[in-house]
């Protein structure tokens, strides 16, 4: 299923003037992170705002970006929640929806369930939800960290597919080293791209590619050509782009981004805040742009 997923996307959900979902620039954007080389997506996950979207909603978002993806690359679509049962009953529903491949659920938040909990969860997602699972490790905002033992107990369930992985470089080396050989390790940390793929996962589920997608293909391209010179300065001249796309709660660097490009992605939600302009110029500045260039459209980053 993830064989070339190297580069995914876990892609922000645009809103209209209204607040409502904006399926023409979705189209745009998807149809932009393939041409620039993006082999996957995650649709509904932290940064395309799931918390802040209805039931309804989701159901509609993934039916239409299955249509628009139309089999070019693999969907993961998020599913996850706190609540064992109602996860479950929502990963029913998403198993349904054409071109979606297969499931994120995150590591049950608020809750802080120890690891033997986690395996419960788990293992009846993956047993009664009717799709494939990508598990979701990411204790900054879960409150609780899926150890590697786990992950790799859970790994060979042969439901759950993946792990998107945002701790640390030894975990990631760990489950490389330890999980089945077709169980897919991601890392959820866009300055681990290259790492990554160097000690053998899958790839990297990237909120920088929307920005800096290219790229990172270029990189990811440079280290298949052997040219890990090449790779490595190119990571090593992203990472601080990379880092500075999260100096306010995400999405909102990137549609602040985004919206200066053109894209009418429109605001967050509530509780995220769209950049203000003190905020926008300080990103404007950590990106390398003039003070102002966040206020106005670009037709590069440089």
């Amino acid at each position: 299923m993830f064989e070339n997923a190297d580069l995914m996307t876990a892609i922000i959900t645009p809103f209209d003037a209204d607040g409502k979902l904006d399926f023409d620039t979705l189209t745009e954007l998807t149809n932009r992170y393939i041409d620039e080389g993006n082999r996957g997506f995650v649709i509904g996950g932290t940064t395309g705002e799931t918390p802040t979207l209805t039931h309804d909603e989701k159901i509609e978002l993934y039916t239409k970006f299955g249509q628009i993806v139309n089999g070019r690359v693999p969907v993961i679509a998020g599913v996850g929640s706190n609540n064992t049962a109602e996860t479950v009953a929502f990963t029913k529903e998403v198993s349904h929806i054409d071109g979606i491949d297969a499931a994120l659920v995150v590591v049950p938040y608020y809750n802080k369930p120890d690891q033997r909990r986690m395996k419960a969860h788990f293992t009846t997602v993956a047993n009664e939800g009717g799709m494939p699972v990508v598990m979701y490790n990411i204790p900054g905002r879960t409150g609780v960290t899926m150890a590697n033992e786990t992950v790799l107990e859970l790994a060979q369930n042969p439901n759950i597919v993946g792990v998107k992985q945002c701790t640390s470089m030894e975990d990631l080396e760990m489950l490389v080293q330890n999980a089945p050989a077709d169980f897919a390790v991601f890392s959820g940390e866009d300055a681990q791209a290259l790492f990554a793929k160097v000690i053998g996962a899958r790839g990297v589920i990237s909120v920088a590619s929307h920005i800096y997608g290219a790229q990172m293909r270029e990189m990811y391209d440079a280290l298949e050509d052997g040219d890990y010179r090449k790779a490595g300065a190119m990571q090593r001249h992203l990472t601080p782009l990379m880092g500075a796309l999260f100096m306010y709660p995400s999405p909102a660097p990137v549609k602040a981004v985004l919206s200066a490009q053109g894209y009418q992605v429109g605001a967050s939600r509530l509780p995220i805040l769209p950049l203000d302009n003190e905020e926008k110029q300080a990103l404007a500045l950590r990106l390398g742009l003039s003070k102002d260039a966040l206020n106005h459209k670009l037709e590069e980053l440089v």
